[in-house]
């Protein structure tokens, strides 16, 4: 509630009263994402942000907060200047990146951020490791749970390679530790993806496309979530 009135309404207020262009602004807990059509608009917002904020005692956080150009007009000027590819950033655990479709269009992509799944990868390892004497059924229920939080969370349209790398090494870490609790049983390939089918969940986007989304909820609405 303490953000919704330093930061929600006073934007709203903000883009009603003072930007010339449109502006997005996009915020979980501390965490928030602004684009704005005109980049004096952006200046001009920075500046008033802090000055809002320290009427709080508040501050941004000078190694995540940064301004630069992102998105179709953007990637479309990086190109004729041969500037290569605009800036990425990263949000709520996936990175952004100017991208175009099969199409030769614009496409905004969400991938997984690699610290992030590398260090949730290390995690499975680990455990697996501390669970590998355990029956194969209640590591592979164990593993459905990961899997499937890690898919409902992360499975978005334009990350789907990501996600498969992801699900691979899942496996790839079960099929270790799983010969590694005994030596006297074999645990070959076929009989690896046997369970692998049995347990870890097939890959599928379980999101839309994030325009479609992002029509759907602000119809009508306020542009500030």
């Amino acid at each position: 509630m303490y953000l919704h009135y330093v930061l929600d309404l006073w934007v709203q207020q903000w883009r009603g009263r003072v930007a010339w262009g449109e502006v997005i602004v996009v915020r979980y807990a501390d965490d928030f994402v602004l684009g704005f059509q005109h980049e004096a608009d952006a200046v001009r917002f920075r500046t008033d942000l802090e000055r809002r904020l320290g009427r709080f005692g508040l501050e941004v956080h000078p190694d995540k907060t940064r301004l630069f150009r992102f998105g179709k007009h953007a990637a479309a000027n990086h190109q004729e200047r041969g500037e290569g590819k605009p800036e990425t950033f990263d949000f709520l655990g996936f990175t952004h990146i100017c991208g175009k479709s099969r199409a030769g269009k614009f496409l905004l992509l969400r991938r997984i951020s690699r610290k992030r799944m590398r260090a949730k990868l290390k995690t499975v390892r680990e455990t697996l490791h501390q669970r590998r004497h355990l029956p194969v059924p209640v590591q592979g229920r164990w593993l459905r749970s990961v899997v499937s939080g890690y898919f409902a969370y992360h499975a978005v349209p334009t990350n789907i390679k990501r996600l498969d790398s992801f699900r691979t090494q899942v496996i790839r870490s079960w099929h270790f530790a799983l010969r590694r609790r005994s030596q006297r049983i074999r645990m070959t390939w076929d009989r690896m993806n046997q369970l692998a089918s049995r347990w870890i969940p097939p890959l599928r986007a379980l999101h839309p496309y994030p325009w479609d989304r992002f029509d759907d909820r602000t119809r009508g609405r306020s542009g500030v979530r």
